[in-house]
């Protein structure tokens, strides 16, 4: 029999979940260990059950694809039996027990970092002990791709598409080592480069990594509720991942593959104002529209926060969220959210200095002040410029950018540009949505919703720029 000790701890674990949500658990441990939940479960002799490795990856494989690469597999099962449950030698069994499952599921999901962290360094490295950083490293790189394959094969991409985006492998990395770079040891100081990948860091640093960056608990989450297919649809779990992947609106159907990854998508996400997190529309592509300033203009002047993506000849992606409509005007605009960001060779985001208040310009046609499209930095030495002569630009710090401290973005200081995307962030103003007056199928959807179920087509869809159309989520 269960010491009282042991059991009281159980029962504290489990009174964390709901009740649908333990018989959620139940059910999956169930189909885990083999058995349909007999009546026998349910009077405690549920304890005698396991789960094995080869259980967890039949479960995986039994899927046509596996919702999760094998290696995460490996790793949520050293989590599991990391769980010691005292007065028991299970740590040394290769079963999983109930308890070690329900526990898991606990600190993972519901726990603070100091609960988390036993089981993350388990999942990094099966023996006891500091861990390198070359190890942590292997353990991001695996949870992001995790994320991002589970995410994909969930269909939960929210209209993207891993043929509609860059490679993610090299956001994969690029993501890990951005979070990796978070990493503090116990004396405040950041190894960095190859020094940081043969340190050592013990359980006390790790825990406060794990607090700092909260990416690596809100992914374990996806990975455990979309892998496992535990907890994914009771509402009040998802809050954490609800904008994690912003819906894409604007690029269905149109032959056109994004600057960006998915991990990088994920990440510049996460640092926008709460309420544009749900949604991006493509308001400009130069593969679409063409490379001309003044399309630029045309398309993205007064439709609210943006995000505006550069690729120059030289590989290097880099770009700037603004926090308001662009205008066309002599002066800088623009508040404090605004930021400067890097995707490739590296991902990350620059946010302003106080320095001064240069967020964000956009002038056209003028003949004394500077005509083109700047962030940061001031005139003539903007931390991103793209020049009214469109193609050109440049990305000046010396050493950083005065307004987002940013270093140089572009490969050169004055580059060429390849490639260029600006993104709406959260809801078009209501302005913004249509050019002149509404159609009265906008006005009402029930009209719009009624025609189309009489299998009528909608005549004047066709003269609308297919941008502002709205597309499904899915």
């Amino acid at each position: 029999k269960m010491g009282n000790a042991e059991s009281n701890a159980y029962r504290n674990h489990l009174s964390r979940f709901l009740p649908e949500e333990q018989s959620d658990i139940d059910g999956v441990f169930d189909a885990l260990s083999g058995s349909s939940g007999s009546a026998g479960a349910k009077n405690g002799k549920a304890t005698k059950k396991t789960v094995s490795l080869a259980a967890l990856q039949a479960r995986q494989s039994a899927y046509v694809r596996e919702p999760l690469p094998e290696q995460m597999t490996v790793r949520l099962y050293n989590g599991m039996k990391s769980i010691d449950l005292t007065g028991k030698s299970s740590g040394l069994s290769e079963q999983i027990a109930k308890e070690q499952f329900v526990i898991f599921m606990s600190n993972l999901l519901k726990g603070n970092a100091d609960e988390k962290v036993p089981i993350i360094m388990r999942m990094i490295s099966k023996t006891e002990g500091p861990v390198k950083g070359k190890q942590i490293q292997e353990f991001t790189e695996d949870l992001i791709m995790s994320v991002v394959h589970v995410l994909n094969y969930r269909k939960e991409l929210r209209g993207w598409n891993l043929e509609k985006t860059r490679d993610s492998a090299s956001g994969v990395k690029a993501l890990a080592s951005q979070l990796l770079s978070e990493l503090k040891l116990a004396d405040g100081t950041k190894p960095v480069g190859p020094q940081l990948l043969e340190t050592n860091f013990d359980q006390s640093v790790i825990e406060d990594w794990v607090y700092r960056v909260p990416q690596i608990s809100v992914f374990l989450s996806v990975v455990i509720r979309q892998g496992l297919h535990v907890l994914h649809s009771l509402s009040d779990q998802t809050k954490d991942i609800l904008n994690l992947v912003p819906g894409c609106k604007g690029i269905k159907g149109r032959g056109l593959v994004s600057l960006l990854d998915i991990p990088s998508i994920i990440y510049i996400n996460s640092h926008l104002p709460a309420e544009l997190q749900h949604k991006w529309q493509l308001l400009f592509s130069s593969r679409l529209h063409g490379e001309s300033f003044s399309q630029l203009c045309g398309h993205i002047v007064n439709k609210g926060p943006c995000i505006v993506i550069l690729k120059d000849l030289d590989g290097y992606i880099f770009g700037g969220f603004a926090s308001h409509s662009w205008e066309v005007k002599p002066q800088f605009q623009g508040d404090n959210r605004c930021f400067l960001f890097s995707v490739s060779p590296s991902l990350a985001v620059y946010t302003y200095t106080g320095y001064n208040d240069h967020y964000m310009y956009l002038n056209h046609g003028q003949q004394t002040m500077p005509n083109g499209l700047g962030m940061g930095g001031q005139h003539s030495y903007f931390g991103l410029w793209i020049d009214s002569d469109y193609g050109k630009g440049h990305s000046k710090a010396k050493p950083r950018c005065t307004t987002y401290n940013s270093p140089q973005l572009s490969a050169k200081e004055d580059f060429t540009l390849d490639a260029m995307e600006v993104w709406a962030v959260g809801d078009l103003p209501e302005s913004a949505g249509t050019k002149g007056k509404k159609s009265i199928l906008d006005v009402d959807p029930e009209a719009q919703a009624l025609l189309e179920m009489a299998g009528k087509s909608r005549q004047s869809e066709g003269l609308r720029e297919p941008i502002e159309e709205d597309e499904d989520d899915d």
